[in-house]
C-alpha cells in the first residue's frame, strides 16, 4: 500500500472520529450536568482532540510532505485556504468547551453544574462548519477556483 493511500485513509478516519465525537458531545449536552457526566464529556473531548491532531498530521503530510498533489495545488487554491480557515476556526471554538469540561470534571460526582449557553452554540457552530468542509474539499479536489 502506498504512503499516500495510507495517509488519505488516516485523514478520512480521523474526520469520522471528529464528527462522531462532536455529535456525541452535542447529544450529551444538557442545561445542567453532573460532574461525572462532565467527566465523560471531557473524555469524549479528549478523543476529539486526538482526532484533530491526527487529521492535522495526515493533512500536513499530504499538503507539504509530497505525498499528495503538488503543494502549489493546495496552497494557491482559495477554496483550500477557506477550508483551512474553517478548520482553524473550529479549533478556536473548541477551546472554551474543552477548558470548561476540564475545569469542572473534578469534585463531587453528583454535583450539578450549569452549562453556559455559549457552549451549546459553539458546539453547534463547529458542527455547521464541519458540515461545510466536505463540499469545499470536493470543490478543491476538482481544481475549482484555480
Amino acid at each position: 500500500m502506498s504512503t499516500e493511500i495510507l495517509l488519505r485513509y488516516v485523514h478520512f478516519i480521523s474526520i469520522f472520529t471528529i464528527v462522531g465525537t462532536l455529535v456525541s458531545e452535542h447529544l450529551l449536552l444538557k442545561k445542567s450536568l453532573t460532574r461525572s457526566e462532565i467527566d465523560r464529556l471531557s473524555k469524549i473531548d479528549g478523543i476529539y482532540g486526538l482526532g484533530v491532531l491526527v487529521l492535522l498530521a495526515a493533512g500536513m503530510m499530504l499538503w507539504l510532505g509530497g505525498y499528495g498533489k503538488p503543494t502549489e495545488f493546495y496552497s494557491k487554491n482559495p477554496i483550500f485556504n477557506i477550508k483551512l480557515g474553517f478548520f482553524v476556526l473550529i479549533g478556536l471554538l473548541s477551546a472554551y468547551p474543552t477548558i470548561f469540561f476540564i475545569k469542572n470534571r473534578k469534585g463531587d460526582p453528583e454535583e450539578l453544574i450549569h452549562i453556559p449557553k455559549s457552549i451549546f452554540w459553539m458546539v453547534r457552530f463547529e458542527l455547521l462548519l464541519l458540515f461545510i468542509i466536505p463540499i469545499l474539499a470536493g470543490l478543491m479536489a476538482k481544481g475549482i477556483s484555480l
